[in-house]
């Protein structure tokens, strides 16, 4: 797959993983479970290489498992109960647990049912799946990274709508990616050329790397406008290392370095590398005031920027996180956020969150709703205010309305007669 370079470096530092909670001895102060597994969800249209780029962090992985989303239940997922011979009750692990301590690929999340997607909250955020069934109660270990990839719900990524509407998952879900990226199809010359060119390069004899490397002046141009101790963005870096390197590391020996680094190497958060993390996380979260569609950072995303920092340490089997991995991390972060955040103009959009916030058509219809004076709309008034302010919604009403349901906007009660009615949850 040629390109999307600040993606790999985000699926890199899943495989990688932070530094233990028990090595810095957080877990027996607080008493608590401290994630230290990053996850990172990949959104695009058909065709950008998504899957491979999951069966491929499959291969590198020491530990990994490799699941489709069309073809996984629950207790699939999660455990099953077995009733053995004697007439014992039996537990067989999921694919979480099977891959406690390494990877969980994940494709297709989006074709997954939502009663089944359920089963992925506690795994992702507290590292362990708990079961109560047929008189059986235990929690196993579930420590693992999760790499997911998914496909728009209607074909093709809208950017007129946030990455939950795209998808139609729950928000609690999305919340629990450190890192989202978006692929788009879009026509573009020079990433169009080098594609056919690493596709042309291996039909001939050869090298069939030779063709795909003819941006390598472009490259080094873009590397010497900085200077010898300034900061150079990974954006930069990365098409230079890989015109400087000319082969691709071999498989084992990539894998056995990822194995390395996530048993030995330990790295410790520096004073400078945790000023530029708490920098970045107080701008975020105040850039917008105290609007109540700001950009939807929490502790959460702080964690998620710990976590990504000392992977990135890792890669380098570093013992120390240093300033320039968290600027590194900060980098990917802001990339994230801006293609989650990006509308169909191309500008930045703070108040349409693909973790959390709202649309443009959500703010349209929610303030609709405020300035319509009616404390208990039917599925009709709905209807009707969607029509008056032109909602191009289409059949997909009925979506829209248990959407914002789901995001806790909007409420479903019934009176006494038993009629149900719709209140806005302010």
């Amino acid at each position: 797959i040629v390109g999307h370079d600040l993606v790999k470096a985000g699926i890199v530092l899943c495989l990688l993983g932070g530094t233990p909670p028990d090595t810095l001895g957080l877990e027996s102060q607080s008493g608590t479970t401290v994630r230290y597994n990053s996850h990172i969800l990949i959104v695009g249209d058909p065709g950008m290489g998504k899957s491979q780029m999951l069966l491929a962090a499959n291969e590198v992985a020491a530990r990994s498992i490799y699941i489709g989303g069309s073809t996984s239940s629950a207790t699939g997922l999660t455990v099953s109960m077995t009733k053995e011979p004697g007439g014992d009750m039996g537990m067989e692990a999921g694919a979480l647990v099977l891959a406690d301590r390494g990877v969980c690929c994940l494709d297709e999340l989006d074709k997954m049912p939502k009663s089944h997607q359920d089963g992925l909250l506690e795994a992702m955020e507290q590292q362990q799946v708990s079961i109560a069934k047929a008189g059986v109660v235990a929690s196993l270990p579930s420590r693992c990274s999760v790499i997911a990839a998914a496909n728009p719900k209607s074909g093709h990524y809208k950017m007129d709508k946030s990455v939950a509407d795209n998808l139609c998952m729950p928000g609690p879900l999305l919340t629990r990616f450190d890192l989202v990226y978006i692929l788009r199809d879009e026509a573009d010359a020079g990433r169009d050329r080098m594609i056919s060119s690493t596709i042309m390069g291996r039909l001939r004899r050869g090298d069939p790397h030779r063709d795909s490397r003819g941006d390598g002046g472009r490259a080094a141009d873009a590397m010497n406008q900085f200077g010898e101790k300034e900061y150079i963005p990974m954006r930069y870096r990365l098409p230079w290392v890989n015109e400087f390197q000319k082969q691709p590391l071999p498989l084992q020996q990539l894998k056995e370095y990822i194995s390395y680094a996530r048993e030995f190497c330990m790295p410790r958060m520096t004073a400078d590398a945790a000023t530029v993390l708490h920098e970045y996380f107080m701008k975020m979260r105040h850039s917008a005031g105290n609007s109540r569609d700001g950009v939807p950072i929490t502790t959460r995303q702080l964690e998620a920027l710990i976590r990504l920092s000392q992977a990135r340490a890792k890669a380098c089997l570093r013992p120390m996180v240093i300033r320039e991995d968290a600027e590194d991390v900060v980098e990917l972060m802001i990339e994230s956020m801006k293609q989650v955040h990006t509308d169909e103009n191309g500008s930045i959009d703070r108040r349409r969150g693909g973790v959390g916030g709202k649309s443009k058509h959500k703010r349209q219809f929610l303030e609709a709703m405020r300035k319509s004076g009616i404390s208990e709309f039917k599925k009709s008034d709905l209807q009707q205010i969607a029509d008056r302010i032109s909602l191009p919604l289409g059949t997909n009403f009925h979506d829209f309305v248990d959407s914002l349901r789901e995001q806790n906007e909007i409420m479903l009660k019934r009176s006494l007669d038993g009629q149900t009615f719709y209140t806005l949850e302010y």
